[in-house]
């Protein structure tokens, strides 16, 4: 009792000195490395299922465990593709639709896909981390323009539909799928922000149903990030030990979302993903010598 005591009243007194030793004397084996992992993955696959933009977080986490820079980008590609693979079932109603287009812009997903892996494991490491603040720079600023961008489109699509008789407007399906296979070739070598991308490539060639653009726009990804999953996966640069705690925690993200997807406005979302890609590259940068 009177060593409870004298704890309470040093706790009073001397409150930041006290969290000091409590924390000393937390066992020598966690390694808070692993929780970062943990709670990243989590956020990562929360943040993708309702935004976009896990990788943000999860791939500065892969590379805290200590892991090379193409070893920690192949390792978050592996770890957040089975979740995207289920986007696949549920846009099947609209992929049926446009069996005719979605073929083809499989195809440019696995094109462009397998020359971004492939590319990615020829990269130097060095070169490669040099590349990681500018790369996340890039997808930062992508998400910042997609509102914007998005409600242009929305309003061009609002009056394309109140025009009194609406031209049918064929899909130029090569220069299509032509500009698809590079996007799917920055998918397969880092891929963050790479969705919009295609939703707004797809919304200027014609297409006009956000439900079939969306439907395509997962083909694609998904081609493209399964390829390069199998591309990392063979080449031997996945460290499983890490990829499948952050494949199980993503998944139990994304899970989870439904309900702050309902509660959040996507407005307070994309701010968030921006502002977390801005300051995942300015630690890049600072970072990096």
């Amino acid at each position: 009792m009177q060593r409870q005591a004298e704890w309470q009243s040093a706790v009073a007194d001397r409150p930041i000195e006290c969290l000091k030793m409590l924390f000393a004397a937390l066992p020598t084996y966690i390694d808070w490395h692993w929780l970062w992992l943990t709670v990243a993955a989590f956020l990562g696959g929360l943040l993708n299922a309702v935004a976009g933009g896990g990788s943000f977080l999860l791939f500065p986490a892969m590379l805290s465990m200590k892991m090379l820079p193409i070893q920690a980008n192949a390792t978050n590609t592996v770890a957040l593709w089975p979740g995207q693979l289920t986007s696949i079932a549920a846009y099947r109603q609209d992929i049926r639709k446009n069996l005719g287009l979605a073929w083809p812009m499989a195809a440019a997903g696995l094109l462009g896909g397998t020359a971004g892996a492939i590319v990615l494991l020829l990269t130097p490491q060095l070169t490669f981390l040099h590349l990681v603040p500018w790369l996340l720079l890039v997808a930062a600023l992508i998400f910042a323009v997609s509102g914007p961008v998005s409600r242009k489109l929305e309003r061009l699509r609002k009056a394309r539909a109140n025009l009194a008789a609406p031209k049918a407007h064929a899909i130029r399906r090569v220069p299509l799928c032509a500009a698809t296979a590079a996007v799917c070739f920055y998918i397969g070598y880092f891929g963050a922000g790479a969705g919009f991308v295609l939703i707004t490539l797809l919304s200027l060639f014609g297409m006009e149903d956000l439900h079939e653009i969306n439907a395509l726009k997962v083909v694609s990804t998904t081609m493209a990030n399964g390829i390069a999953f199998l591309i990392f996966v063979f080449n031997g640069q996945v460290v499983w030990r890490y990829c499948l705690l952050a494949m199980l925690t993503a998944g139990i993200g994304g899970y989870t979302s439904a309900s702050l997807a309902r509660k959040v406005p996507q407005p307070v979302l994309r701010g968030l993903v921006v502002g977390i890609g801005l300051t995942m590259a300015a630690w890049f940068f600072w970072r990096n010598p």
